[in-house]
């Protein structure tokens, strides 16, 4: 493991009403953070979290979790229709990333996106609701799996196109280069999308201009089926934005404690007015590329091993019963409440109404 001025979608509905629940499910609006400057490091130079890093940590990937794996369920029942990507085994990157982020911070992603909603806070509810198609999702069931907004939380898709939504997330830079306000937009895709043509164009704008920009290559090591060792003729991804003079470095994706370092850091150099920086999350994803993919290109031993000695919640859940900071009876009780909140989504998300015919004409351009 590696270490180291669009109109809006027409689409976005107001937050306002979506499906609210106290205290966003019982979760902490806000992650805990530390300055980039003042972070701790142990004697062989790995970041140091807090006890309430490594808790929040632990609760908020426990949740990705469990919400996959009961989307997964759904979709096997016939609930969920369409496409519907899991984000099983990379749960660290995203909230590493938004434990390094200040508010009004921009996301942007692809279509394995359910984690990346869930870590904007958004809520599990009316992500869950848009999964099946119902009036109270995000899109107003309009959308599915793969396009689901939140102006509110600063999430803007879910897009299904590869690589489409690296301009977008450029133009997202571009725009608060514009305002100067300070905000950084953070730009998510995957080792497959990392061979798209749009995406070096957007480097070079992007560097050109010096835009507030940070790419997160998920690096999963499969873009649908095939390895990243017979698609990419370099798999340093980090350095694809060589010869735009782009800085940047890989990252072990399955430790939360490297994404946020590495995440501080790139984010502190967007936004002190230094361009682009990119990110390779080195990661893994346990099932197929989409709920249809058997994924038989790759063996169970493989898949196993990952689990036993790389796995991001795995890696919490020890660290904090080592330090004392946890036991295991305070553990399992954070994961009754998270399968609480997922179960309730999904109580939600199957009674609520479909959306009415009429929403066939509504949030379209003419």
């Amino acid at each position: 493991m590696a270490v180291s001025a669009a109109k809006a979608a027409p689409s976005t509905r107001s937050d306002s009403s979506a499906p609210k629940s106290a205290a966003r499910g019982g979760r902490k609006a806000t992650a805990p953070k530390t300055s980039a400057k003042t972070d701790a490091t142990s004697s062989d130079g790995a970041l140091e979290f807090t006890k309430e890093q490594e808790l929040h940590a632990h609760r908020e990937m426990l949740l990705i979790r469990r919400f996959e794996e009961k989307a997964g369920q759904l979709y096997g029942m016939g609930l969920i229709g369409g496409f519907c990507h899991l984000y099983i085994g990379q749960e660290a990157v995203v909230i590493g990333m938004q434990m390094a982020v200040e508010p009004g911070d921009q996301v942007i992603t692809g279509y394995r996106d359910h984690g990346h909603m869930l870590a904007c806070e958004m809520d599990p509810k009316g992500v869950m609701a848009e999964l099946t198609g119902r009036r109270g999702g995000y899109s107003k069931g309009k959308g599915g799996s793969m396009h689901m907004f939140s102006v509110e939380k600063q999430f803007y898709g879910g897009h299904g196109i590869v690589g489409a939504q690296v301009s977008l997330g450029t133009g997202l830079a571009f725009a608060n280069r514009y305002k100067k306000n300070g905000r950084v937009s953070l730009v998510y895709f995957g080792d497959g999308a990392s061979n798209q043509g749009q995406v070096y164009e957007s480097f070079n704008m992007a560097k050109l201009w010096k835009l507030p920009v940070v790419y997160v290559i998920e690096n999963n090591k499969y873009g649908m089926g095939t390895s990243v060792e017979r698609a990419s003729s370099n798999t340093n991804l980090s350095q694809r934005g060589a010869s735009f003079d782009i800085p940047g470095e890989q990252v072990d994706g399955m430790d939360v404690r490297a994404v946020k370092a590495a995440g501080a850091r790139a984010i502190a150099h967007a936004r002190g007015g230094k361009g682009p920086y990119i990110l390779e999350m080195v990661t893994y994803r346990y099932r197929g590329h989409s709920m249809s993919d058997p994924a038989k290109y790759r063996s169970k031993d493989e898949v196993q091993k990952m689990r036993e000695t790389h796995d991001p919640i795995e890696q919490v859940r020890a660290r904090l019963i080592k330090a004392g900071l946890a036991t295991e009876d305070e553990l399992k009780a954070v994961d009754k409440e998270v399968r609480e909140i997922v179960a309730a989504a999904a109580e939600f998300a199957t009674n609520d109404p479909e959306p009415d015919p009429s929403e066939l004409w509504t949030d379209i351009l003419r």
